[in-house]
């Protein structure tokens, strides 16, 4: 054998299955397709020469949190994490605002009548805020905290609508725990979206929601860096199209989607399997916007600056609304836009004075629509002043997006959608999820449990699954 075990794909879920098997001992090579590693967490010049934009995914409390990440020195390997003064800002047309501190306290200041039952319902899951990460982002399995788990659980897997309607009464706190359950992609009449918000409101208060210094390639250089420490390889520029074109080795873990795999494996899957695959559903995209600024975004409530992320939509009905209109095939006039303004933290993204800003809302799979406008309008609408400040834009429609990374089908950023039949069968119904059929193969990527985010915990079980296959 050339190599004990093979990664396709240099995601963060393939850079953690890599780093848990060199750990182990085994010999390993990852193999990407472009030219730089990183999947969802790559940075480039998109626009301006010396601008910095983050390609997908751009602010990380999943990866602060991560139980995987946690227990590598990425620090050693120069990844810094910048907390932004406030997690998140929720502006409102009027030129009011809600922010998500970090503290559950001062988050409930600002939501009057709803303060008290705030702070009831995240003061205690703050406190045990670890345990709660590391139940949920693991497989289906026997919980170590299981009281702990019931409790969020009986929350979680309500609609963001239940929830929202049940706990809240004044729009402020609808309309903020509305944009967090927007991070879902499913209409937030839909279970489980109340899970989405509950878990980005928990990390808000818990770890913050930081971006790193640099830009997000910073996450996937330091994963690349600590694999080569441990003697792994990384070969880039090489996209395997079968099974067949890889080097001998006992083990391939694919961080790719269903419909990847079924390319690169589907003639050695059985039928039954296969066709369980081609079953595989994915949700909604992203149409996406990096735009590179003369001067930070000039919002209405200045506080907005506090926040290196904004969601934009208003209230909880018109984010619904929104919503809904994607999951029905149409592209909302005034979308759900989430907004990253990360030059305002991070000096090294930008030349001196100048700014950037990173921003898409949702669309239907596949859409080739041109949002730019309406993206736009939105945040002029609570930022007068917005259009002056372009230099130089940049969009991604969904079909760009898959074009430059393939686990992207159709613009779904997620792995597939992730509504309760796929949480409970992702990619298949299947005690081990990570495993195929065929002996030594496994699926890493954000199709299997616990699904999407920069965090590695995919791609961390399924090497653990391996390993215990080959110790079997």
């Amino acid at each position: 054998m050339e190599y004990d075990a093979i990664v396709i794909g240099s995601g963060p879920n393939g850079l953690a299955a890599a780093i848990e098997l060199a750990r182990a001992g085994l010999s390993v090579c990852v193999f990407e397709k472009n030219d730089s590693i990183g999947g969802g967490a790559q940075s480039s010049c998109l626009t301006i020469p010396g601008f910095i934009h983050d390609i997908c995914s751009a602010i990380h409390p999943l990866g602060l949190a991560s139980p995987f990440f946690r227990t590598l020195p990425l620090a050693d390997f120069g990844l810094e994490w910048i907390q932004p003064e406030a997690p998140l800002a929720h502006p409102f047309v009027d030129g009011s605002s809600v922010f998500a501190e970090r503290s559950v306290v001062e988050t409930a200041r600002m939501l009057g009548a709803d303060s008290v039952k705030y702070q009831k319902l995240f003061g205690k899951l703050v406190q045990n805020w670890d345990s709660v990460i590391t139940e949920i982002l693991a497989p289906v399995h026997i919980p170590a905290h299981p009281l702990l788990l019931a409790r969020f659980g009986w929350q979680a897997m309500r609609s963001a609508r239940a929830f929202a309607y049940a706990h809240f009464r004044e729009e402020r706190a609808r309309a903020l725990f509305a944009g967090m359950a927007g991070h879902s992609l499913l209409p937030l009449e839909d279970r489980p979206s109340a899970a989405f918000g509950l878990v980005l409101t928990l990390l808000a208060h818990a770890v913050g929601w930081p971006l790193a210094r640099g830009g997000s390639q910073q996450i996937s250089e330091a994963l690349g860096a600590c694999l080569r420490s441990l003697g792994g390889r990384i070969v880039t520029g090489v996209c395997v199209r079968s099974l067949d074109e890889l080097p001998s080795s006992r083990l391939v873990l694919c961080d790719v989607t269903p419909r990847q795999l079924l390319e690169i494996a589907g003639r050695s899957l059985v039928d039954r399997y296969r066709h369980k695959l081609q079953k595989y559903r994915y949700g909604s995209g992203v149409f996406k916007i990096d735009w590179a600024l003369s001067s930070p975004i000039p919002w209405k409530d200045s506080r907005c600056a506090r926040a290196a992320t904004v969601h934009i939509g208003g209230t909880f009905e018109a984010i619904a609304a929104a919503e809904n209109d994607v999951a029905r095939g149409r592209h909302p006039d005034k979308p759900f836009v989430l907004v990253a303004q990360p030059s305002l933290f991070d000096s090294t993204r930008t030349p001196p004075g100048k700014h950037t800003g990173w921003a898409y809302c949702h669309v239907p799979n596949g859409s080739t629509e041109d949002m730019t406008n309406r993206i736009e309008a939105q945040i002029e609408a609570v930022a007068p002043g917005f259009l002056d400040c372009i230099l130089a834009r940049h969009t991604f429609t969904t079909r760009q997006l898959e074009a430059h990374n393939p686990n992207l089908v159709g613009g779904d950023i997620n792995g597939g959608v992730q509504n309760l039949p796929q949480l409970l069968a992702r990619p298949v119904l299947s005690p081990s999820p990570y495993r195929t059929p065929i002996k030594g193969l496994y699926i890493c990527s954000s199709s299997t449990p616990p699904g999407g985010g920069v965090h590695g915990m995919c791609g961390f079980y399924a090497a653990r699954t391996a390993l215990a296959d080959e110790r079997s």
